[in-house]
């Protein structure tokens, strides 16, 4: 296996395949790099090069007990990066790799950077606060973790069966295979790195992060996300972004890489070339 060994000793397993202009693709929470199999299949196969890791305590990585936070989780991608040696990359997120992506950019600069893409993204805040009062409330994930910490295996299950790809809507036509590889990738990871995950992912304050980025930025956002809300992410990144651009899709999931993914696909590259 390709892994890069962090300087808190971490190993972060990644993939790399192809050559020519290299993208780098940061998963959400509780999954893996094996969520971005339709895109790293179709960039590949129009030669690009593409790399994905499994984050600190996902995945084939470290299944560490501590480092689970926004700065971690942007050092390890910034040691992915260095090990490789890649520039000017374009860096895709996804949910909580998408606070991955603006963290890593204001932390470590752009100096390997060409553009970023946000796709359902939790920055700029998703937690309930006195200068976020259209946040959804800390015991909403309190409650996460509690399940997390409990039935782990059955919140995931139905997490994925339900508001992630949008099948608890009227008319939603459930994927049996995309509902259990969700679920497989949850169990291959560590309970600890997940229940962590949830506070990153929650109550990280992205705001300053974002001002400072100046690369190119695509925000994706469906506006039937369950996960992380579309008003309260989506087009407030953009307005904070200094060259962003927001892009909504209309009844979108919040998992619309996977479920929309032809779409999503000619969208990216259409920025990627623009």
């Amino acid at each position: 296996m390709n892994t890069v060994t962090t300087k808190d000793g971490i190993q972060i397993f990644y993939k790399d395949w192809g050559t020519g202009q290299p993208i780098v693709f940061s998963h959400g929470w509780p999954l893996s790099a094996d969520d971005w199999d339709a895109q790293m299949m179709f960039f590949l196969n129009l030669g690009f090069r593409v790399i994905a890791h499994d984050r600190r305590g996902h995945g084939r990585s470290t299944q560490t007990a501590d480092g689970h936070d926004m700065d971690h989780y942007a050092d390890d991608l910034a040691a992915v990066t260095e090990h490789l040696d890649l520039k000017k990359v374009v860096h895709v997120g996804h949910s909580t790799g998408g606070g991955e992506v603006v963290r890593y950019l204001a932390r470590h600069g752009e100096s390997r950077v060409m553009k970023a893409v946000l796709i359902s993204a939790v920055p700029p805040l998703m937690v309930k606060t006195a200068n976020n009062p259209d946040g959804l409330p800390k015991e909403v994930f309190d409650g996460f973790q509690a399940q997390v910490a409990n039935n782990r295996s059955q919140f995931y299950r139905d997490v994925a069966a339900g508001p992630f790809y949008g099948y608890n809507r009227p008319g939603a036509k459930p994927s049996e295979g995309v509902i259990m590889n969700w679920w497989r990738q949850g169990m291959e990871g560590g309970a600890k790195a997940h229940y962590d995950g949830i506070v990153a992912f929650s109550q990280t304050d992205f705001t300053a992060d974002l001002k400072k980025i100046t690369v190119p930025t695509l925000v994706m956002h469906g506006d039937d996300d369950q996960i992380v809300p579309y008003m309260d992410s989506g087009p407030l990144s953009a307005k904070l972004l200094q060259n962003g651009t927001l892009k909504t899709y209309r009844g979108f999931p919040h998992g619309m890489p996977t479920t929309q993914a032809d779409t999503i696909n000619v969208d990216l590259l259409a920025f990627i070339n623009s």
